[in-house]
């Protein structure tokens, strides 16, 4: 099953990047370059998590691609899911005493905490995206591992030096993975 977590894609042959954009989109760009030879490996990278996107590209077409999936448990119409979470007794106890139960006062605690932490974790997650790409399309490439150190110690800079050299699709979507939401390198 295509599990796809953003709205923006990108599919690359080879070290080349071909398109980016919805995964409709991509696919279907993804199909053409497949039927007119591409050389491959043709690659699709979810641009919120830097992970491989995993779908047979023989077999992608417009009658192929997701369709919404049946609704599960909650209250979807207010984007409610329902999921088990584990606590200690004592956790539990506070929560219970809490006003409008634990659900509501779970809710409160995680919007104050993507409040107060926002910025580190929008740092945190476009770190780990860029390094999934990094480490899948760049692996091999001359500087990864000093680039890589560059890019959880936030030198810019240092980071752009090091992959310069790199081909210039792969270098781009780095930096845009690393540092596209953020201020480019």
């Amino acid at each position: 099953m295509i599990v796809v977590t953003s709205n923006s894609c990108t599919a690359f042959d080879g070290h080349r990047r071909i398109a980016s954009g919805s995964f409709p989109d991509v696919s279907s760009e993804v199909h053409k370059a497949t039927q007119n030879g591409a050389a491959g490996p043709m690659l699709i990278y979810d641009d919120a998590t830097g992970k491989v996107i995993d779908v047979d590209s023989r077999a992608i077409a417009e009658e192929s691609l997701p369709t919404d999936e049946p609704r599960g448990r909650g209250r979807p119409k207010l984007g409610v899911v329902a999921r088990e979470i584990t606590l200690l007794p004592r956790h539990w106890d506070w929560l219970s005493e809490q006003p409008g139960g634990a659900s509501v006062a779970l809710r409160k605690l995680v919007e104050e905490a993507r409040r107060t932490s926002g910025s580190k974790d929008q740092t945190r997650k476009a770190q780990e995206a860029a390094f999934r790409f990094m480490s899948a399309m760049a692996g091999n490439l001359p500087g990864f591992e000093e680039a890589i150190r560059a890019l959880f110690a936030e030198d810019r800079r240092r980071f752009a030096t090091l992959i310069a050299a790199w081909p210039e699709d792969v270098r781009d979507h780095s930096i845009k993975l690393a540092f596209a939401d953020r201020g480019a390198a």
